[in-house]
């Protein structure tokens, strides 16, 4: 079975093609022909060893990736929501004994799978449950109640966007920040009001709200620029595991997505909101899987809106 990774933590050029053993589900597992497979951070993360930080690299060879669709080839034992041949899509721990969603065949448990959007192609419906997840965490974490208002940085990135769009469809007002140029994208997203990207990103968030936002989720990486953003006793949703401190009572609230990835009722949710158009699936650009060395590079330049996606047909 061809798979795509490192033996050893590297960087991009390292990336190369794999020969692994196909493996049978077992009970409550699905395996899955992937199609697709979307190329995230996270995933330049795992091949630089950045889970490994503090501990021993395991025994590679290191698949990387979180998301993919493709179709259930074999059912274990106990699994009765799937048969043979239904459209699926999945978010995978790539740490885990599975390994990363950058292989041909993989095999997860049934929790972590649920049906592909319907209307949506290969491309488009890998790019959903990792970057939707992480958004819908992220809200559930702040807890901004409806009529509140929270702030996006990073608006038109895959995570902000979904943020915008989720937090819209729970009756938040929203603040978003884009960079010239990108400002009717995060529109469209659903923001009701933009600002301009940059470090003085809280300032100009005041500027618009001035006793400031409820909540902010920092989809841009700013962490202690965007504080002076939020009101006394607001929250920060984090996405790289900074966890304060914060002054004025602001609580800080590290995501991890890897918390939720076998919660199948989120899931479906997103699913289904990808379904009735809340959600838009972003693909920037696809690749043969065997170019996924490519893609990283791509990647890493920066600028990229949608989701880069690996060919696995």
């Amino acid at each position: 079975m061809r798979a795509i990774g490192v033996t050893k933590p590297g960087d991009e050029d390292d990336l190369e093609v794999l020969d692994l053993p196909v493996q049978d589900p077992q009970d409550g597992q699905i395996r899955i022909r992937v199609h697709a497979a979307t190329v995230n951070p996270t995933d330049t993360a795992m091949i630089r060893g950045a889970y490994y930080r503090g501990g021993d690299v395991p025994t590679g060879p290191h698949i990387p990736g979180m998301d993919l669709s493709g179709v259930v080839d074999a059912l274990g034992p106990g699994v009765d929501r799937f048969a043979v041949g239904d459209r699926v899509i999945a978010v995978v721990a790539p740490t885990s004994e599975t390994r990363g969603a950058y292989q041909e065949q993989i095999v997860l448990p049934a929790e972590q799978v649920v049906p592909a959007p319907a209307g949506a192609d290969d491309a488009a419906a890998s790019t959903l449950l990792m970057n939707a997840l992480t958004a819908r965490l992220a809200l559930d974490e702040m807890a901004v109640p409806a009529g509140g208002t929270v702030a996006v940085t990073g608006a038109a990135g895959s995570f902000g966007g979904y943020v915008v769009q989720l937090a819209k469809a729970d009756g938040l007002r929203v603040v978003a920040d884009a960079k010239e140029g990108e400002e009717d994208l995060v529109r469209e997203l659903g923001a009701d009001i933009v600002v301009p990207r940059g470090d003085d990103v809280a300032a100009n968030i005041r500027a618009a709200v001035p006793e400031g936002v409820d909540g902010l989720a920092d989809g841009a990486v700013q962490i202690d620029k965007t504080l002076d953003a939020i009101k006394d006793g607001g929250a920060l949703a984090t996405i790289r595991g900074w966890d304060g401190p914060a002054e004025r009572g602001i609580s800080v609230h590290p995501i991890w997505v890897f918390s939720a990835i076998g919660h199948t009722d989120k899931l479906d949710r997103l699913r289904q909101q990808a379904e009735d158009g809340t959600l838009t699936l972003r693909v920037a650009t696809t690749f043969p899987a065997e170019q996924a060395a490519e893609a990283h590079k791509l990647l890493a330049g920066g600028g990229v809106r949608g989701r880069i996606v690996l060919d696995f047909n």
